[in-house]
């Protein structure tokens, strides 16, 4: 009660004071931080993918804003030697306004991502994006068959069915490249998993799947019961370590993250910035409440 009590009035507190919960998961504001935050992971051995915050635009003039934005952070990520990708969100792009736009306005950030040989992911939202999504990315494979990825949500009811209807793109020379993540929207029981220990299962069986048939996959989780699982299914399948990669978000358990590296896997972690981090941090939080105990950490300091 008391995280729901938080994460409610969260939007309604100075921003200062959210600052101090959500500095330690955003890389800043400009994209002189996202670069400085990625030059310190990659110091570490780590890669990164940098995501622009902001969703759910109100029209296509900022569609057009977002686009250009996203082709000046690949020109200088790409200039600064950065070992990383670019995540996109397709409302971010006009998905919920018009398709046909926002396919186009993607399609213009992969082409980019594809002169340097470098790579996009199409993240996953809400369940009415979801067929939208899969239908943008669709398109996008068959046009940039190395350059882009898509994200999957294990808690969906429907993914496991998802992944094997587009198992027919995968073939000699074009790879499928999924990044696995549990979800983090508020959905309906008839389409989503709510127990944890469900959610997890249906996690795992996801994850096989890929293993098996040669998906790559980004094993994306801060959760320990989880992690260890993932590594048995490595060993059983006997994946080589340039076919898959452990993923995390920016500043989320640090400690299990050095404990993978330590044990030989590839990392990435997802760094998120720009202005829209009082937005991103609120909707996280009532996402997921129990997030709100985070908050007293840093007030206690």
């Amino acid at each position: 009660m008391i995280n729901k009590l938080i994460a409610a009035t969260l939007p309604h507190m100075p921003k200062k004071l959210v600052w101090l919960f959500s500095k330690r998961y955003i890389a800043g504001e400009t994209i002189e931080d996202a670069v400085n935050a990625s030059k310190k992971l990659n110091a570490e051995g780590i890669k990164v993918t940098v995501d622009l915050l902001g969703e759910f635009i109100k029209d296509l003039s900022q569609a057009t804003e977002n686009k250009e934005a996203y082709l000046n952070i690949i020109e200088t990520f790409e200039s600064n030697k950065i070992d990383g990708n670019y995540s996109v969100k397709p409302t971010f792009f006009g998905l919920l306004i018009d398709e046909e736009i926002c396919y186009e306005n993607i399609r213009t950030i992969v082409a980019k991502a594809a002169e340097y040989n470098n790579f996009v992911r199409v993240d996953m939202e809400d369940s009415p994006c979801v067929d939208k999504e899969i239908k943008i990315f669709r398109r996008l494979k068959a046009e940039f068959p190395n350059n882009v990825g898509l994200v999957v949500q294990a808690y969906l009811k429907r993914t496991q069915s998802d992944l094997e209807n587009m198992m027919n793109m995968q073939n000699g020379t074009s790879n499928l490249n999924y990044r696995l993540c549990k979800g983090i929207y508020v959905e309906p029981k008839e389409i989503a998993f709510k127990r944890y220990e469900e959610i997890n299962s249906n996690y795992l069986k996801n994850l096989e799947f890929l293993l098996e048939n040669k998906v790559f996959p980004g094993i994306a989780t801060h959760d320990k019961n989880l992690v260890g699982p993932a590594m048995e299914l490595i060993e059983k399948h006997k994946v080589s370590k340039d076919m898959y990669e452990f993923q995390m978000l920016y500043g989320v358990t640090p400690e299990l993250r050095k404990s993978i590296l330590k044990k030989g896997h590839n990392m990435r972690v997802y760094v998120p910035f720009g202005k829209d981090w009082f937005g991103y941090s609120t909707r996280r939080l009532k996402e997921n409440p129990k997030m709100a105990s985070l908050i007293m950490r840093p007030l206690k300091k």
